[in-house]
């Protein structure tokens, strides 16, 4: 007898009927850059379509947001003054922290989540303190938390530890317990690699290293089961939801974390995936949107139950049917 899968491809009515894997707005978080001053909306070169917002404009930029439906925003800081301690991070008057609170007085509803790191904060760009060179682990602990905690205290509803200090979760879940922040959620960023794609978000987040790199602490990109390592020691430590840093081409990767945990997994699709993309379909090379979706779908099918991605805003309009 001839078997024939064709069948159950026929038309549209009956492909999304069997289809395996879906994807939703509920599925997006949307990454954005504020910065101090007023009344700038500045473009990031090297990321067309993606912006540095002060308050006020990002607050414009998050009324569309919601209007698209996208229910959670990831927030990136560039203050105007840096030093060695990172000392803006964890200021209560911090650009990252003044933009939490308007967040929540005009948008009560919408996820704020945090990026907790001293990168964007530190006069050399790592994401720690450094002693002659080197970046100490766990000297570092202290300012994370305070970070944390104090973006809890302007109302974040998620931090999230990009730095990939050893420890970290623990002692950050810790302090936030004791500040009293005890339902406040930590989206760890559990396997974050050392990548070429971070290329464009290193102009966005105004954090190239003063000198030498991060190989030191983030991840080998050759690696896979030191990934899984990594996640399993964030959950041990209090995580409550883990991530994979970059994702297209670490699919593999969120396929075998997905396999050996159970916690909510995030995949952060990087600035360097997007500015391709957007490079490839500028120069009439690709159909954006077509090109869009499959890597939304990708990155779903490999175990990803949400998706970190500028794309966002095009991909609630796409699932809309308002831009073709």
């Amino acid at each position: 007898m001839l078997i024939r899968p064709r069948r159950l491809r026929q038309n549209d009515a009956i492909r999304s009927l069997v289809r395996e894997t879906t994807l939703s707005k509920n599925d997006l978080i949307y990454p954005l850059f504020v910065v101090e001053g007023e009344n700038i909306k500045s473009e990031i070169a090297s990321m067309p379509g993606v912006f540095h917002f002060s308050i006020d404009t990002y607050l414009l930029e998050l009324d569309e947001v919601v209007t698209l439906g996208i229910k959670a925003v990831l927030l990136f800081g560039i203050p105007e003054h840096k030093d060695e301690l990172g000392t803006m991070g964890y200021n209560d008057k911090g650009i990252v922290q003044q933009a939490v609170r308007e967040s929540k007085k005009c948008y009560p509803n919408l996820m704020i989540i945090t990026d907790v790191c001293l990168c964007e904060y530190t006069s050399n760009g790592h994401c720690g303190l450094v002693l002659d060179g080197e970046i100490l682990n766990d000297e570092s602990l202290e300012l994370l938390s305070k970070t944390a905690i104090s973006h809890a205290k302007a109302g974040a509803d998620i931090v999230a530890p990009s730095d990939m200090m050893d420890g970290r979760i623990m002692h950050m879940r810790e302090a936030l317990d004791l500040a009293g922040f005890k339902n406040t959620a930590i989206l760890s960023y559990s396997v974050k690699y050392a990548s070429a794609f971070y290329g464009p978000f290193r102009e966005a987040a105004q954090s190239a290293p003063a000198f030498g790199d991060r190989k030191s602490h983030q991840m080998d990109p050759a690696n896979v089961r030191e990934a899984v390592k990594e996640a399993l020691l964030d959950i041990e430590e209090g995580a409550d939801m883990l991530m994979v840093k970059p994702a297209l081409s670490y699919l593999d990767v969120i396929k075998a974390v997905k396999e050996k945990t159970n916690l909510p997994l995030c995949a952060y699709n990087v600035s360097g995936e997007y500015s391709m993309v957007k490079a490839a379909s500028q120069n009439g090379w690709i159909d954006e949107k077509k090109i869009v979706m499959e890597i939304m779908l990708s990155i779903k099918r490999a175990g990803a139950d949400t998706i970190i991605t500028y794309h966002a805003k095009d991909v609630a309009r796409y699932l809309d049917g308002e831009k073709e």
